[in-house]
Parts: structure tokens; sequence; C-alpha cells
């Protein structure tokens, strides 16, 4: 058995990865199996440099806020700013604090110094307002566009009207809508009259595209978009934190990765004349089969904005998932999949599922991590997957 295993693995390299890929990739996951481990990051870092200087990536999107990643991308594309700045006001759910994200930046930014504009790298972040604490106010994704639009076209609202509508932010973000839905505004009259009008924004961008991106320029209507696609992603995700049924919890699960669906398509469009795009989040978010976890004792599923993606782009879009060994104390058994990839001679390797799955001989159960951040690759689905980078010890 550790004979085939080692047939069916190199020494991670970006190229050892990419050569499981098909040619007609546009959008590459690359997952992680918790957060909070720099050995992943270094890792992405490792490979996108690889992408970029040999595969003809020209951006990269994370799992962090859409809209605060504007101001990482400004500083990476264009140079503005400071870097401390970029870190602290760039980044959501503490991404900024991780040294492998600075260094990311930092590589970007002088990768596009001499570069024109057209050639520069860009960076996103494809999941939504959310903190930890519940989701964000909808104030700024939904002025942005109502801003942008009438400047141009006549509006049948005044800005006086969605404030009065809004209300008080906190309103929006209360930390206590977390666990108690009755506490949410996201299905009060005033929350459902702002969806309306967050529908009817994005219908007027898109309208008048041809008459807005000649007065402005099509960035100026790529983040007018972004903003309206993110209000109305907000705003239905606040609809159901005001959900008081069991299913609550699963449909917010849904909504969430909907929105990261949403936020990957259009990346990938508009990057669709320049290169593919690597896209770097939890496993969870990228894989191509259904999602699972425990939450508060309750079993939640859903389909992936991976999945999601991938039934769109097909072959375009590729899965490659990450794992591990060891961590401290946590040893895997070697029944498990990643107990067998521990037999593997390579601290860092790439693995090939589809030829791993053919030299098994036996069948692999699930790990049971000693972690709950951790979630532990599905051996029974890894024929989903492209290519496995596995790092024997964290």
């Amino acid at each position: 058995m550790t004979t085939s295993i080692r047939d069916v693995a190199r020494p991670f390299a970006g190229g050892a990865l990419t050569a499981l890929l098909s040619p007609a990739t546009r959008l590459l996951g690359l997952g992680e199996p918790t957060h909070g481990v720099e050995a992943f990051l270094e890792l992405r870092n490792e490979l996108f440099r690889h992408l970029v200087e040999h595969e003809g990536y020209r951006s990269i999107t994370i799992e962090s806020d859409c809209l605060s990643a504007l101001i990482a991308d400004a500083y990476v594309t264009d140079g503005i700013g400071a870097l401390d700045d970029a870190m602290s006001h760039g980044f959501s759910h503490g991404l900024g604090a991780a040294p492998a994200n600075r260094e990311l930046l930092r590589w970007m930014r002088a990768y596009n110094e001499p570069r024109p504009l057209y050639e520069r790298l860009r960076f996103y972040g494809f999941d939504g307002p959310l903190k930890i604490t519940g989701p964000a106010s909808p104030r700024p994704a939904l002025t942005a566009p109502y801003d942008y639009l009438v400047a141009h076209l006549d509006l049948p609202w005044s800005r006086e009207t969605l404030d009065e509508l809004l209300g008080p932010d906190e309103r929006w973000t209360n930390p206590a809508t977390l666990m108690d839905p009755t506490q949410s505004v996201g299905r009060t009259s005033e929350a459902k009259e702002l969806r309306q009008i967050a529908d009817d924004l994005r219908a007027l961008l898109t309208s008048h595209s041809p008459h807005l991106t000649a007065a402005t320029s099509p960035d100026d209507w790529w983040r007018a978009d972004l903003h309206a696609r993110t209000a109305a992603g907000l705003l239905r995700y606040h609809a159901g934190m005001a959900d008081t049924t069991p299913a609550r919890m699963g449909s917010l699960m849904c909504l969430r990765d909907t929105m990261m669906a949403d936020n990957l398509d259009a990346i990938v469009r508009r990057e669709a004349r320049r290169g593919p795009t690597l896209a770097f989040a939890h496993n969870r978010h990228l894989q191509r089969d259904k999602s699972h976890m425990h939450f508060a004792g309750q079993p939640l599923q859903w389909w992936s904005a991976g999945a999601i993606i991938g039934t769109h782009l097909g072959d375009q879009y590729a899965f490659a998932a990450t794992t591990f060994g060891t961590r401290g104390s946590d040893i895997p058994h070697p029944d498990t999949l990643e107990g067998l990839l521990s037999t593997l001679p390579h601290a860092r390797a790439v693995v090939d599922p589809a030829h791993l799955a053919a030299t098994l001989d036996r069948k692999l159960t699930p790990r049971v991590p000693a972690d709950h951040t951790y979630f532990s690759l599905d051996p029974a689905t890894i024929d989903q997957i492209d290519a496995i980078a596995f790092l024997t010890e964290i």
C-alpha cells in the first residue's frame, strides 16, 4: 500500500499541483481545513506566486469581506495608502493580523509597481460583510450605488428616504440577534422596502450600464455593482437572521455561500480577459460535494460557493483541498485518509486524488479531529477533488 501511495504523490510545488488541473481552469479554489494556521497561508502565497509567474493568473480572492477588500486592492494595484492601513482596514475576521497575508499584499504591490495597469494583480474578498457577531449594517453597501446612480439618473427615492428606512446602524448590528431571531430587524416593513430598493438599484445599474460606464469608467461601474450586489445579499441575510424556525442556521449557511458564489461569478467575469483567479477559503466553502457541520448540536448541510460556481463553470472550476497529518498530540489514525497520507516521505506533498482512489484496497474512515475548528476530508468524496495538498505536520 505505501509504495502505491507514493506513486500518486509528489513534493509540493506549484507546477505539480497545476499539472492535475484542466487546462480550461479559470477559477482555482484552494481550500484550507482550518483557519489561523500560517502554514496554509504560506503555501497559498507560494502557489499564487507560481500561478502569476508561470500560469497567467492575475488575481486572488480570499474568504474576507468583499467591501473591505477594496482598500487592500487599492494598495496593491495603485499604491494608495500605507501597508499598515491596508492590513487594518482591508480584511475582515482578524485576517489582517496574519503575517502571511501581510506578505501577500507586500509581494503583490512590489510586483505591480513597474507594470502597466492592465498587467497588475488584483486582490478581492468574496465573503459578505458578515462579522463574527453577525451581519453588518446595509447602509454603506446600499448608499454607495445610490450615490453613484443619482449623479447620472433621476431616482424615485431621496437619500433622506434611505436614511429614514435604515435607521440607526445599531438596529442592524445588535449582537443579540445571533442567538435570538426575535431581536432582528431583518423582516420589518422598512427592511422589506429596502430589499426592493436594492433590487431596483441593481436593475438600474444593469439597464443603464452602457451610459454609466461611458460617463464614469468600467471600474467605477463594477464597484457600484459590487455594493448593490452586497446590499441585496446583506438584506437577504438579515431577513434570514429574523427566521424563528429550526431551519434558521442552515438557511444562513446557504445564504452566505450564495453571496460568496455571486461574488466569485462576478470576479471571474471581470477577470475573463486578463487571466484565471485563485480563490482561497475553507475547504467547506469551496468543495464540490455538499458541506456538513454541527452547530449548537444541530446538523447543518448546504451547497458551498465552490459547488454552486462549479455548476456554472464546469471544467473551468478546479478545487484543490488542503489537509494535514499531525498537530501536536492530534495524530491521525492509520485507517483515515490523513493517516494514510502521513506515510508519504514528503513534508509537503501534492496528491492526485483520482489515482489515489484507484490504489485503495480498503475503506478508509473519516478522521475525528481533536480540534472542533478542523474539518477532515471525507475519504468517500476524494473523487470530487482535483488535487490534495498535504502537510505532514503543522
